[in-house]
């Protein structure tokens, strides 16, 4: 994995691309703390994020399985001790895969 300064500067071009697209905001641009503070989202909804490392994103459950079995995905557990159906980190992969699943993220929430 790479470390916390390349990661968060893949996070940086992740958002940069994906700026001035209908309804998202980027991270610092909404007040609040906690889950989600440094999200990308759409609407005033998530829909990526950098958490422990990995970039994760929310799509469709049966999509988020799809994910997990083909070893592309891993279940993302926000701390509770339960997998979140609907949420999946990425497993390490580069710039392109990370936008793509931005964007199928960006299309689930902001549809």
């Amino acid at each position: 994995m790479a470390d916390r300064t390349e990661l968060e500067e893949r996070f940086e071009r992740l958002a940069t691309a994906l700026a001035g697209r209908p309804g998202v905001t980027l991270p610092g641009e909404t007040a609040g703390r906690g889950f989600g503070a440094d999200a990308l989202r759409v609407s005033g909804a998530i829909f990526a994020m950098l958490s422990r490392g990995r970039l994760v994103v929310k799509l469709p459950r049966a999509r988020v399985a799809e994910l997990i079995e083909a070893g592309t995905g891993l279940p993302f557990d926000a701390g509770k001790g339960r997998p979140m159906k609907e949420w999946v980190a990425a497993r390490d992969a580069d710039d392109g895969t990370w936008l793509s699943l931005a964007e199928e993220a960006l299309a689930y929430v902001g549809r």
